[in-house]
C-alpha cells in the first residue's frame, strides 16, 4: 500500500475506532453513568445504573424518528449526523501519551478549537431547523452563551500555544503532541503558578460547553422542554446523545492534555487517562450541577464576560511576560 492510503486508513481507524468513535462513545457514555449515579447519591437518591446512558440510546435507535410537519427536513436530519462525525473526528486529534498521537493531516490545536464549536452550532441549527418556538429560544440562548464562552477558552490556547511555543524556540506551538512531549519532561502546567488563571479559565468552559448546570440554560427541560431538541426523536435523538457524550470526552480530555498529561505510557497510560477523565467528571461536573441551581442567560453571559474573560486576559499576561 501506498504512504498516502497508509495515512488515510490510520485516520479513518481514529475517526471511527480509537481514540475517536467507538471508544469515545464507550468512555463518554461510562462518565454520563458514573455522573448520573454520583449527582443521585449527592441528593440521597440511589440513581439509576452505570449503564443506564447504554440502555438510552439503544432504546432510541430502535424507535421511529419523527419529523415535524414545518421542519426542513434536510437540515433537520444532517443536525445529528454532522455533530457526531465532528467530535469523532476531534476525538481523534486528542493524543494519549505513550499510546497515540494524532496524524498531522488531522490539524492542529487550532482546528480543534473550531471543531469545539460544531456541536453547539448544530444544536442552534436544529432549534431553527425544527420549527418549534421552544427550539427557537434554546437557537438564541445556545448563541448568546457560546459567544460569551469562546473568548475566554480562546486565550487559554493561546497562553498554553504561546508558553509552548517559546520553551522549544518557535513563536507558538499549536501542536498537541508537543504540549503533551514538553509537559512530560519538564513538569505538567498544572503546577505551574502562571499557568493556573489558564486552569481556572478552563475549569470554567467546561459546564457551558457542555451544557450542564448552571448553565444548561439552552435545553432547560423546566423552561424550554430540552429547546433545540424537542422535536428530536428516534435515532436522531440518539446520535445527538452520541454527540453529548463524544464531545464529554474532547472537552475533558483537552483540559487533560493541557495541562496534566503525564502518566505512565502503553495501555495502562489509557487506563490513567480514562480514570483522570472520571475524577473531572465527578468534581467538575456531578458535583457542580448537584450545587448550583441554573442561571438566567443574562447572568451567564455576564459571568463569562467578567470573571474567565479577566482570568484568561491575565493568563496571557503572565504568559507573555515570561516568554
Amino acid at each position: 500500500m501506498t504512504d498516502s492510503l497508509v495515512q488515510t486508513l490510520s485516520v479513518l481507524f481514529a475517526a471511527v475506532v480509537f481514540p475517536g468513535g467507538i471508544f469515545a462513545i464507550t468512555l463518554g457514555l461510562a462518565l454520563k453513568g458514573f455522573d448520573r449515579r454520583v449527582f443521585a447519591r449527592l441528593q440521597r437518591r440511589v440513581g439509576a445504573p452505570l449503564l443506564q446512558p447504554f440502555y438510552d440510546v439503544l432504546k432510541l435507535m430502535t424507535k421511529r424518528t419523527l419529523v415535524p410537519e414545518n421542519a426542513n427536513l434536510v437540515v433537520f436530519l444532517m443536525v445529528p449526523l454532522l455533530g457526531l462525525a465532528s467530535m469523532g473526528v476531534a476525538a481523534a486529534m486528542i493524543p494519549i501519551p505513550g499510546l497515540y498521537d494524532p496524524s498531522p493531516a488531522f490539524g492542529d490545536l487550532l482546528v480543534l478549537f473550531y471543531l469545539l464549536s460544531v456541536p453547539a452550532v448544530m444544536l442552534m441549527l436544529a432549534g431553527s431547523a425544527s420549527g418549534s418556538p421552544f427550539g427557537g429560544i434554546g437557537f438564541s440562548r445556545e448563541m448568546a452563551i457560546m459567544l460569551a464562552y469562546e473568548g475566554p477558552i480562546l486565550l487559554v490556547i493561546v497562553s498554553v500555544a504561546l508558553k509552548t511555543g517559546a520553551a522549544l524556540g518557535q513563536p507558538i506551538c499549536l501542536s498537541l503532541s508537543e504540549i503533551v512531549r514538553y509537559q512530560q519532561v519538564h513538569g505538567a502546567y498544572l503546577f505551574d503558578p502562571w499557568m493556573w488563571p489558564a486552569v481556572l479559565t478552563y475549569i470554567a468552559f467546561i459546564p457551558a460547553n457542555l451544557g450542564i448546570s448552571p448553565f444548561d440554560i439552552p435545553e432547560a427541560e423546566s423552561e424550554v422542554l430540552e429547546g433545540p431538541l424537542i422535536e428530536y426523536s428516534g435515532v436522531a435523538l440518539g446520535l445527538l446523545k452520541l454527540t453529548s457524550a463524544v464531545k464529554s470526552v474532547v472537552v475533558i480530555g483537552l483540559g487533560i492534555v493541557l495541562f496534566f498529561p503525564n502518566g505512565p505510557e502503553g495501555l495502562f497510560g489509557l487506563v490513567v487517562f480514562a480514570l483522570k477523565c472520571l475524577v473531572i467528571t465527578v468534581c467538575g461536573v456531578s458535583v457542580l450541577r448537584a450545587a448550583v441551581g441554573r442561571m438566567r442567560i443574562d447572568q451567564a453571559v455576564i459571568f463569562y464576560l467578567k470573571w474567565p474573560e479577566l482570568l484568561g486576559i491575565a493568563s496571557l499576561a503572565l504568559v507573555a511576560m515570561n516568554l
